[in-house]
């Protein structure tokens, strides 16, 4: 039997934006965009250009390969004509494939907030839709509040999903835009859209208000819906949308749901849904969610008693699905065999090909979980990770010793009468035989530092030459007067490639010097040096 195809759309950049505390850099949506193309998703929505400067930077070059990259924005406004119009304009500047408007659907939005007439909304809709096709573009309408809207005037809300799907719309997108519609009014309604949109064309947006995001999504999908939009994690203004990743378990492992339907997340990258999610939890510098399905730490542990028994004679006892196969892994909390498959899970990642029962593996495994004790987390700093396999081994040269360092914060008027701070860092390191001691002055102490150890490493200079400290997080991992700091640095060169370290310590310089010795010993073991 064919399979019908599934298409994910996501929106973490734009919506998860939204998200109460989340702010995301030029550096985060590029990371997060990679992550999202080679997972398999299909429509990456990058966010709203022209409507700030990090979204119209954003949108100056596509960001994605396979995905089709999205720019969001506004229907052409009332009493302007889609060509006057500044928004319109914007999106079809843009570096994007696909075009995602948002159109009202429920006329009491068009009264009150557009403050127009029931026809010219409908206009607006028709209007953009053909501006965007002539230009090229794939076109997605979200018909906002479309939910609400149908319950308030089924006959208006019909009416504007039928104006974008008749202005030659890929996709009609029905919003529950407030998050308070239950999955039997979306069964219900999505299967009385099917009789004047395709399913083939048709889309859901959810908001978990109620916490019926994922339901809702599904509850679509059976309805005839062949488009979901989600975000990662379930990030999302209020309680946020619809989680894409669990979705993804669901759509790929379910079997009512697998073997009906395609997606473009295969079963190869499937194994790295874990790994996305983890990791766009700490670019954001967030705490994973440890119970989230599929891909928690906790979403396949289990304590003593009698299911960890049932787990040590068969997992299906107490498993709907294999961890391994989404990347996550069983932990019975009285054996360490979870632990070996998580390593040994990591170490393939990256490359190494070790044994099961290799004894290098257990006292890897051992070394992780006393690193983890003291904070540390390895999951959104591979580089890391790779520096501290390869020292397992025994295969990271003697490249430099830091013998001592410095750095000092002073608060002083200048020159000119102005309150300044300055930074300056004094490195003392050893290379072979070569003692070298560099000072710098930095924006800051961690940059001092930065600049003071890269100044001059004798024999290894030129290979960090094309270094660039990219992004650095800091996040606190004990509270209190005497809490334990978690370091994240984000490094690049000129090859393109970026890397990510991580180092803990009571004292935030210290945290930063270790995640920076590393990124250069990766570095250098990158480029081959010692070998």
């Amino acid at each position: 039997m064919t399979r019908e195809r599934i298409h994910l759309f996501d929106t973490t950049l734009r919506d998860g934006a939204q998200t109460t505390g989340v702010d995301f850099s030029l550096e985060d949506k590029k990371a997060i965009a990679s992550l999202l193309d080679r997972l398999g998703i299909d429509y990456v929505e990058g966010g709203y250009p022209g409507a700030n400067p990090l979204d119209t930077a954003f949108f100056a070059e596509k960001r994605t390969k396979r995905a089709k990259f999205t720019a969001f924005g506004m229907t052409k406004r009332s009493g302007r004509s889609v060509s006057n119009d500044p928004g319109v304009a914007a999106l079809l500047e843009a570096e994007a494939d696909a075009i995602c408007f948002v159109a009202k659907a429920w006329d009491y939005h068009v009264h009150v907030a557009l403050e127009t007439t029931l026809d010219e909304n409908l206009a607006g809709i028709r209007d953009s839709v053909e501006a965007a096709r002539a230009k090229g573009r794939e076109v997605a309408v979200d018909c906002e509040h479309f939910f609400d809207g149908y319950k308030a005037n089924p006959g208006y809300a019909l009416s504007c999903a039928k104006a974008a799907y008749e202005a030659g719309a890929r996709w009609v997108v029905l919003c529950d835009t407030n998050g308070g519609t239950l999955p039997h009014e979306v069964s219900a309604i999505v299967a009385e859209v099917t009789k004047a949109v395709p399913g083939s064309h048709l889309g859901i947006h959810a908001h978990d208000d109620c916490g019926c995001a994922v339901a809702n999504s599904l509850a679509a999908v059976e309805a005839g819906a062949r488009h979901i939009q989600g975000t990662l994690n379930g990030l999302g203004e209020r309680c946020g949308n619809a989680n894409l990743v669990t979705l993804i378990g669901a759509l790929k492992l379910k079997d009512g749901y697998a073997s009906r339907f395609e997606l473009g997340v295969t079963d190869e990258t499937l194994s790295q849904l874990t790994h996305v999610s983890r990791q766009v939890d700490e670019i954001l510098n967030r705490p994973a969610n440890r119970h989230a399905p599929f891909v928690g730490a906790s979403a396949f542990a289990t304590k003593a008693g009698i299911h960890a028994s049932a787990v040590l004679k068969d997992p299906r006892t107490y498993e709907h699905v294999e961890p391994e196969i989404v990347g996550n892994v069983r932990k019975v909390l009285v054996s360490d065999q979870g632990g070996q498959s998580n390593v040994l899970a990591e170490l393939k990642r990256l490359g190494f090909e070790l044994e099961r029962g290799d004894p290098r593996v257990g006292r890897l495994l051992e070394e992780v979980k006393r690193k983890e004790a003291e904070g540390f987390a390895f999951e959104g700093a591979d580089a890391s990770f790779y520096v501290l396999v390869k020292r397992m081994l025994g295969e990271v040269p003697a490249f430099f010793d830091v013998e001592r360092f410095s750095v000092s914060v002073e608060r002083r008027f200048n020159a000119v009468g102005e309150m300044v701070t300055a930074s300056e860092a004094i490195v003392k390191v050893r290379v072979g035989d070569e003692v070298l001691i560099s000072a710098a002055e930095g924006n800051g102490p961690v940059n001092a530092l930065d600049v003071a150890l890269r100044k001059d490493l004798g024999k290894y200079q030129d290979l960090i030459q094309d270094l660039e400290l990219i992004d650095y997080k800091v996040r606190i991992y004990q509270g209190g007067s005497d809490a334990v700091t978690r370091v994240l640095i984000e490094f690049g060169d000129a090859s393109g490639d970026r890397w990510t370290t991580i180092g803990v310590s009571a004292n935030i310089i210290d945290a930063s010097f270790q995640a920076l010795t590393d990124s250069m010993t990766y570095k250098l073991l990158k480029s081959g040096a010692g070998l």
